[in-house]
């Protein structure tokens, strides 16, 4: 399998420094994969499930064959938007393969197309995937983001009013961030947690969002490029199972080419004088 199919390196390389790492492309490049991932993928979800939900209930019809055609190219479709968004995490393209029909006529492409095992792989990626991978995606995003806002606290810690913060305040007004439980407000009973209401304790706050942001990132970039090895396996083009065959066809075995390359040696090995 070369490179180039099989999509190549990471092309981001994280740091063991954590400041190193954050102040890298590789943190970032990894929360755009899986941000674009969960902006566009259900979208590619609800196609492939569509198409394939509907050309299973009209297979049993000879009309329904120009439709598994139809669906079969939505499906190939869209495996190559997801294709395309690897290139953020692999420094070469992943690239698909899939079977064509050995004869004309709309049953050989059907019979080409749905006994592809390509399609399928396609299918379990966009479909029966979708839901691990999207929840896997929102929770790292989720919790990435959130350190992320943590780190500016400083600036806008003053601003949230009313009876919600980041904590929770059971019907209680307040002035600032709840980092915590606070069922009875700031100085309430029962409190655990960092209530945010001056400048020195935003400061402390954003302190600890930093270092949790820092060490974050790696979990951040082993995420995409776990996201990214499924996508990888998936939808790139399936291995030939007679590669081994063809490659010992094509190279020369172990006495040699049948054809005589040097004119000035007898195929017995002595010199052409002695023939």
């Amino acid at each position: 399998m070369t490179s180039a199919r099989a999509g190549g390196a990471w092309r981001q390389r994280p740091h063991r420094d954590p400041f190193r790492l954050a102040w890298s492309a590789a943190p970032w490049a990894a929360a755009g994969y899986l941000a674009s991932y969960l902006a566009i993928s259900w979208v590619l979800f609800a196609v492939a499930f569509t198409a394939v939900t509907a050309a299973a209930v009209l297979a049993i019809f000879v009309v329904g064959f120009p439709l598994l055609v139809a669906a079969s190219g939505a499906i190939r479709g869209c495996a190559n938007v997801e294709r395309g968004m690897l290139a953020q995490m692999l420094t070469a393209p992943v690239r698909g393969g899939y079977r064509q029909a050995a004869k004309p006529g709309i049953i050989a492409e059907v019979k080409a197309r749905w006994q592809d095992v390509a399609t399928w792989h396609d299918l379990a990626y966009l479909v029966g995937l979708w839901a691990p991978l999207y929840l896997l995606d929102t929770i790292v995003i989720g919790i990435w983001l959130t350190f992320l806002a943590g780190i500016t606290l400083p600036v806008w810690y003053w601003a949230p009013r009313g009876d919600v913060g980041f904590g929770y305040v059971n019907g209680t007004q307040v002035h600032g961030v709840a980092l915590g439980y606070f069922p009875h407000g700031a100085s309430g009973p029962g409190s655990v947690g960092l209530y945010v209401d001056t400048l020195p304790k935003a400061l402390l706050a954003a302190a600890g969002f930093l270092i949790l942001f820092l060490l974050f990132n790696y979990v951040v970039v082993a995420a995409a490029r776990a996201h990214a090895r499924v996508a990888r396996s998936l939808l790139r083009a399936p291995a030939d199972p007679l590669a081994p065959a063809r490659q010992v066809l094509t190279q020369p075995g172990p006495l040699g080419s049948l054809n005589n390359p040097d004119p000035e040696r007898a195929p017995s090995g002595q010199p052409a004088s002695a023939r």
